[in-house]
């Protein structure tokens, strides 16, 4: 099933969009050179070969500008597209068709690009148990709908924000005064819906984590491959072990092979390249 969010979640984010294009004064080309009532057929065309996700918020761009606009999606979120092939097609008002395409194409390239990249990544861990996760490494204000092209390429998503699970990271557990201090604390007050999970740099500290108890996943940060290989063994499928740092696509099939449940990557969505895409008239 398509990973995909209600409009209303979306609309806000894309009225911003929209906003920041056409203030103060409108699409003032458009204006001058295309005469009122003129109608077109557009096509949202992929360039290149991909993974889609965005159609859902290209569509709203265009809908807000102009309800009347009429909207086919041919290539839904989460599937594959090749180049040349058509995405999406609308036709109405040429004017409101050129106000929406600027920020319907930012949206649906970018979010392409993210949800490519991560099939990209899911590919590589065919065969294992190993699934790709996103990060908190987000564009400001654009984690949801970045978050939701991870999911369509494939992959899973990872806190959404700081409320949704207590991550304890290495800096925790110094201001803390150690492992057991951090992790007695965090048992102390999470509630039976909340996991923990705790961040580790050595194999060390991977034992005093499952002698000390209470962690539901147990983050190796920055480790080679034989020390995950390592971690693997001597966690004995206690706790969910999650891979991080340094999870560029051409290590991925090494590290799943090691037996982690989980590689996290940044790069999902912060060094993510968007895709090709384009509006022909």
């Amino acid at each position: 099933m398509t990973a995909t969010l209600p409009d209303f979640i979306l609309e806000p984010l894309v009225r911003t969009a929209l906003t920041e294009d056409l203030s103060p004064m409108g699409d003032v080309t458009t204006r001058a050179v295309i005469a009122p009532g003129t109608r077109y057929t557009a096509r949202l065309n992929a360039r290149e070969q991909g993974v889609v996700s965005g159609m859902q918020i290209a569509a709203i761009a265009f809908r807000l500008v102009d309800p009347a606009l009429k909207i086919e999606t041919l290539v839904a979120d989460g599937q594959p597209c090749t180049p040349g092939q058509t995405l999406m097609v609308i036709e109405g008002e040429a004017a409101s068709i050129l106000m929406g395409e600027r920020v319907a194409l930012n949206f649906a390239g970018r979010l392409t690009g993210i949800a490519t990249l991560t099939a990209a990544f899911v590919a590589q861990t065919k065969g294992t148990k190993t699934r790709i996760t996103c990060t908190r490494k987000t564009t400001p204000g654009l984690r949801v709908v970045e978050k939701l092209a991870v999911a369509h390429g494939g992959g899973s998503n990872h806190r959404f924000g700081l409320s949704d699970a207590i991550l304890i990271k290495d800096n925790h557990v110094a201001a803390a005064g150690g492992i057991r201090a951090v992790l007695e604390a965090a048992k102390a007050v999470r509630s039976h819906m909340m996991r923990i999970e705790l961040e580790v740099d050595s194999l060390s500290q991977l034992q005093e984590a499952l002698a000390v108890g209470g962690a539901d996943v147990i983050l190796l940060d920055n480790m080679d491959t034989p020390t995950l290989r390592a971690a693997v063994e001597l966690t004995a499928g206690r706790v969910v072990l999650e891979a991080s740092g340094n999870m560029k696509l051409d290590r991925i099939a090494e590290v799943a092979a090691t037996g982690v449940d989980y590689i996290s990557s940044g790069a999902l969505t912060h060094s993510a390249r968007t895709l090709d895409l384009g509006l022909d008239f």
